[in-house]
């Protein structure tokens, strides 16, 4: 069986060799977060534990950062019992099933660090998001990988987002900013029904739009932390809201109620400020402007810069937060349902949608113009439907994260990485929000399957078997981009001290009989390397300068083969050859 690849597949599917560092430091800084009460996650041992997992418990990615699937279940970071958040009757809900609430159910969440919005000159902020199964996400510009490419199969609820270009000072009201967003961070790592793949957190999906149970995850919080805490609980403490009682108004099931079973409003914002708690208020509803129509609201999204000074101290007017010694910045959002929904909002005027990320009332002695938030971004910016747009569903923010922007910069440019794409400064030829230069377009292939094998000497990992009991496997590092020529390929499980070299073609042929091993390199063959001995370890190395030094222009596609020396092999040819590593080079 050979794998061949075509361009227009890789346009589609990133077979990423450099894994989650493609994502630079959003891999390199440490997600956290939580599920609801309906996904596939509840009772499910975690990997670092094996203890069953609770919509009440942060959770991390078993590998640390997002990663390509397959990935394990993730890992508790901070439980919602002892030693974490202290929540109330916790132990009662370890091991229950999904689609069945329990009071422990986490739905916000921020270490108090996040990026004080504003800095749009020295520091740009960037917000990452999450929404709910329900959300279709249709406001232009819809960029791919997006909640609109992703929903149609169930794909969507578990990823993570990022608004798609640079945004103004807020306050923003709607269709100020159209940028749209684009994924991030997957729900499972794997290929969707879209064709978009990129790094996940070990989280199931499909997830559906449909009563309990979803049989698929639901991120419900999120927090990007760039301090490199691991996951442990950080100093600051943790803040936090729990899950109201009213009804889903889509599916008629009740929340959780978690918030009043711990003594709170849903509407509260919560801090444990060491392991193991308890909880206490630290921003009460009514600082919020919420609680003030008779009709419960629920926080369903958190972003919050603390400023250090005990308590909460609200923004009194939009960005105050950026005055040394300033208030603290306490971005949200409110839950479907909420009471506050319809209502004006305090800066604009305009009515609460649930996709809006607010901020604290702003006083009529600065120009306020109701008692409730006010928009600090309004949904349609970041691609989200509202009611304000005729003949659409509204879509819930469910999580939030503000970040800088230049936290997305694989490339070192200064510039982010998905405003680069979007302006042309870099490509995206496989569409998976990664500059082409921060990665490798294409992947491995011309495994030595059991068919193929010239003498019955198979190895699917790799080249066909050679005398040292296994096949030469051929890698690739550093990017396809022709300006860095950094690319550099790798051949090991040689023999040692054998003569190799490194040779390929524009074109996947075969795979075809060559020595005791396969060539699917075809369509005019180059010599990359002289021969050079193999080294002790039976390895052998090519690059980087390989671009410049043949040649190679943007949009070529090479398929790299090694070839070496080898009198001992199991066919008698005296020579062999490694798999292939397809490359689309780019600019």
């Amino acid at each position: 069986m050979n794998i061949h690849f075509q361009a227009g597949d890789l346009r589609r599917i990133a077979l990423l060799t450099l894994g989650a560092s493609s994502l630079a430091s959003i891999s390199q800084a440490q997600i956290t977060f939580s599920v609801d009460w309906n996904s596939a996650a509840l009772a499910v041992p975690d990997t670092c534990g094996g203890v069953p997992m609770t919509e009440g418990d942060i959770l991390i990615p078993a590998a640390g950062v997002p990663t390509l699937g397959p990935a394990a279940p993730p890992c508790i970071a901070i439980p919602g019992g002892p030693g974490g958040l202290g929540l109330l009757a916790f132990g009662a809900c370890i091991g229950h099933p999904p689609g069945t609430p329990c009071r422990v159910e986490v739905d916000a969440l921020s270490y108090g660090r996040d990026h004080p919005m504003g800095l749009n000159s020295a520091a740009p902020g960037s917000y990452l998001f999450s929404t709910d199964a329900f959300a279709t996400a249709g406001v232009p510009p819809v960029l791919f990988p997006s909640i609109a490419s992703e929903s149609p199969s169930g794909d969507s609820a578990p990823d993570v987002w990022v608004n798609g270009g640079p945004l103004p000072l807020g306050p923003l009201p709607p269709f100020a900013a159209l940028v749209g967003h684009l994924g991030v961070i997957d729900g499972n790592g794997f290929i969707s029904g879209s064709s978009a793949v990129y790094p996940g957190m070990g989280l199931a999906e499909p997830s559906f739009p449909q009563p309990a149970p979803t049989f698929g995850d639901n991120i419900d919080a999120l927090d990007h932390d760039p301090s490199g805490l691991g996951g442990a609980f950080p100093p600051t403490g943790v803040y936090f809201s729990l899950d109201a009682a009213f009804p889903d108004p889509f599916t008629g099931f009740p929340h959780s109620a978690s918030a009043a079973a711990n003594g709170f409003s849903g509407a509260d914002v919560l801090v444990s400020l060491a392991p193991g708690g308890p909880p206490v208020v630290y921003a009460p509803s009514f600082l919020l402007g919420l609680e003030l129509t008779g009709v419960a609201d629920d926080v369903d999204a958190l972003a919050l810069r603390e400023n250090g000074a005990p308590g909460f101290q609200p923004s009194q007017q939009p960005n105050d937060w950026l005055t040394p010694g300033g208030p603290d910045m306490l971005l949200f959002s409110v839950r479907r349902g909420s009471g506050i929904i319809g209502m004006p909002d305090s800066i604009f005027g305009l009515p609460i949608n649930e996709g809006d990320i607010l901020t604290t009332p702003l006083p009529t002695i600065f120009g306020g113009v109701s008692p409730f938030p006010g928009i600090y971004c309004a949904a349609e910016n970041i691609g989200l439907n509202t009611s304000r747009i005729a003949g659409v569903v509204p879509d819930d923010l469910n999580a939030l994260d503000t970040i800088v922007q230049s936290n997305l910069d694989c490339n070192g440019n200064g510039v982010s990485d998905l405003i680069d794409i979007i302006s042309g400064t870099s490509t995206d030829i496989n569409s998976n929000g990664i500059p082409d230069d921060c990665e490798i377009i294409g992947g491995p292939g011309c495994f030595c399957f059991a068919p193929f094998a010239p003498c019955g000497n198979p190895y699917p990992t790799g080249g066909c078997k050679n005398s040292t009991g296994l096949g030469a496997l051929l890698t690739a590092s550093g990017t396809g981009s022709v300006s860095l020529d950094n690319l550099v390929l790798t051949g090991s499980q040689m023999p040692p001290a054998k003569p190799g070299i490194f040779f390929g073609g524009p074109l996947m042929v075969g795979p075809l009989p060559f020595g005791d091993g396969l060539r699917c390199a075809g369509g005019g063959i180059v010599r990359f390397t002289t021969p050079t001995l193999t080294s002790a370890t039976g390895t052998l190395t090519a690059g980087p300068g390989l671009a410049f030094a043949f040649g190679i222009l943007p949009s070529t596609t090479m398929n790299f083969q090694c070839w070496f020396r080898d009198p001992a092999g199991p066919c008698s040819t005296g020579f062999n050859t490694s798999n292939s590593y397809t490359v689309i080079f780019t600019p």
